[in-house]
C-alpha cells in the first residue's frame, strides 16, 4: 500500500454502540460521525478495529435496529472512494456479509499485516491473542461455530438481543476495573504477543483494540504497540501520515 500525497490512514476501535442505553449511545454515535466527517477530508483508508457495536447479529433479512447515522456515513465514505476495513471483535463477531455487500467494506476475522510507505503494520481487534485466556478462546470457538449461529438465528431478535445485552453487562461488571489499569509487561497479553511476533518478523506498528485502555508501548528498539482504547470512556484514534503514527483525541 502506498499513500497518495496528502492522504492518511485512520484507526479506531471499540465504539460499543448500544450501551449503556439509547441516549448516551446516540450521543456517542454523533461524535463518531463528526470524527468520520473530519477524517474524510484526507483519509485514504479507515480501519474500524472491532466492537463497533456492543452486539450485532445479522439475520438473513434483518439487521439490528438503530445506528442509522453511522451506517449512512459509512456508505457515503465508501461511495466517495475511501477504502474501509472492518475487523470483527468479540462483541460483533456475528457481522457477516452486510457491510461488504452494502458498503464494499473489506472484512477481517483475524490479524492483518500490510506494509504502507515502507512501514510494516500488524493489526487486529486483539481478542484471543497471546497466551492464556483459555475460557474466552473456547467460548469464541463456540460462537464461531456455524451450527451455533444457525440455532441462534432461530431465536426471536427481541429475545436474542436481550440475552446478549444481559451477558455483555455481566461481563463488563467483572472486567470493568481491569480495563482501567495497566497490568505491566508480564501480565498484558498483547504485549507478550507483540514481543513474540517481533522475534520472527520486523514490525513497526502493532495496533489493537479490545483492551479498552489507551496504550503506547515500545516493543524492542524499533516497534510500538498501540492500543486504541474505547469511545465510551474517551475518544481516541491513530493517524498515520506516511511517515509517523500518532495517537490523537477527538476532544
Amino acid at each position: 500500500m502506498q499513500l497518495q500525497p496528502g492522504k492518511k490512514l485512520y484507526f479506531a476501535s471499540d465504539f460499543h454502540l448500544g450501551i449503556p442505553s439509547g441516549t448516551p449511545s446516540a450521543h456517542r454515535e454523533k461524535r463518531i460521525v463528526e470524527w468520520l466527517d473530519k477524517a474524510a477530508t484526507d483519509a485514504q483508508v479507515i480501519f474500524l478495529m472491532g466492537d463497533v457495536f456492543d452486539f450485532w447479529f445479522e439475520y438473513k433479512k434483518v439487521i439490528p435496529k438503530g445506528y442509522t447515522r453511522l451506517l449512512g456515513k459509512l456508505a457515503e465514505l465508501s461511495d466517495s472512494g475511501i477504502e474501509l476495513h472492518y475487523f470483527t471483535g468479540n462483541h460483533d463477531m456475528w457481522v457477516f456479509t452486510y457491510f461488504t455487500e452494502e458498503m464494499n467494506m473489506v472484512m477481517h476475522r483475524a490479524v492483518y499485516e500490510f506494509t504502507c510507505n515502507g512501514k510494516h503494520f500488524h493489526i487486529g481487534h486483539g481478542d484471543g491473542l497471546g497466551e492464556g485466556d483459555h475460557g474466552y478462546k473456547f467460548i469464541k470457538k463456540v460462537f464461531a461455530n456455524p451450527l451455533c449461529q444457525f440455532m441462534f438465528r432461530w431465536v426471536h431478535p427481541d429475545l436474542g438481543v436481550g440475552l446478549a445485552d444481559y451477558l455483555s453487562r455481566r461481563s463488563r461488571r467483572k472486567t470493568g476495573k481491569l480495563d482501567e489499569v495497566f497490568l505491566g509487561e508480564e501480565k498484558e497479553r498483547l504485549i507478550g504477543y507483540c514481543n513474540r511476533q517481533v522475534k520472527h518478523k520486523a514490525t513497526d506498528y502493532f495496533i489493537f483494540g479490545h483492551r479498552h485502555l489507551l496504550i503506547d508501548y515500545a516493543i524492542g528498539e524499533n516497534s510500538r504497540y498501540i492500543n486504541l482504547g474505547d469511545w465510551f470512556k474517551g475518544g481516541h484514534y491513530a493517524e498515520f501520515n506516511g511517515t509517523t503514527l500518532e495517537l490523537k483525541s477527538i476532544i
